[in-house]
């Protein structure tokens, strides 16, 4: 009897620490207002449970802008994890306050377990190293007809290399009507998630389930995201994927 109490007590009281980190990080008074005032539309405490981050992993949040996740999912790995606000060079190149907002954030003692890293996003980190790789917002500008063809394939590959086995990939983004693939990816800022699972899962992830958290019926797909009348409050698919373990 034992031996099957302990296992279940662990998975019990695993699921309690992440339920219980969320709130602490997203209640946590180091955050700055823009970012708290974003919670009703993004959802945090929804996105850390479904991702299952935990205390002590790595992770790399991919494209932070702003830095809005990689605040709180520093605060849920605490000292003895990593996040890692990865910039894409090319992007820095364009935009340097792309790459100093992540940098000034991380000079904060609050964040002293986030390293900011501009390179290429065909290097995630060392093969096998890192527990999570969360996106949220970008997928589609990564599938612009402006880069050149197969980028996407290649980041994808690259997230695959870096996660450890059992590792998870995040992908949230806005939604585009079905059927329309990238379409919209460039006009409306917008992909279809069948697409998504399609490229995602054909470089070797497994499609792992899907959170409801961020959907909005009475999008009805058409508007650009940045059109205030939905700004905000698009609907969204929020996917996670996880490496097999072999």
């Amino acid at each position: 009897m034992n031996r099957v109490l302990k296992p279940m007590a662990a998975i019990i009281g695993a699921a309690i620490c992440v339920a219980a980190a969320a709130p602490f990080a997203i209640n946590n008074s180091v955050r700055p207002p823009e970012d708290v005032a974003r919670d009703a539309s993004r959802n945090p405490s929804a996105m850390v449970a479904f991702a299952k981050i935990k205390a002590g992993q790595t992770v790399v949040d991919m494209l932070p802008g702003g830095g809005y996740f990689t605040r709180i999912f520093a605060q849920v790995v605490g000292p003895n994890g990593k996040v890692i606000a990865l910039v894409s060079d090319q992007m820095a190149a364009r935009r340097p306050e792309t790459a100093a907002v992540i940098q000034a954030l991380a000079s904060e003692p609050a964040y002293a377990n986030v390293e900011p890293a501009v390179r290429s996003l065909g290097n995630i980190g060392a093969p096998n190293s890192i527990d999570m790789v969360w996106t949220a917002q970008n997928y589609h500008d990564l599938r612009s007809a402006k880069l050149p063809p197969n980028t996407i394939t290649g980041i994808n590959r690259a997230v695959f290399a870096a996660l450890k086995p059992g590792g998870t990939y995040v992908v949230v983004d806005h939604s585009a009507a079905k059927g329309s693939g990238a379409r919209d990816v460039d006009t409306l800022h917008r992909i279809d998630g069948a697409l998504v699972i399609a490229e995602v899962t054909s470089v070797g992830f497994e499609f792992a389930g899907e959170s409801s958290a961020l959907a909005n019926p009475a999008d009805d797909h058409s508007k650009i995201v940045f059109d205030p009348a939905i700004r905000g409050n698009t609907d969204q698919f929020v996917y996670r994927f996880v490496k097999p373990k072999m």
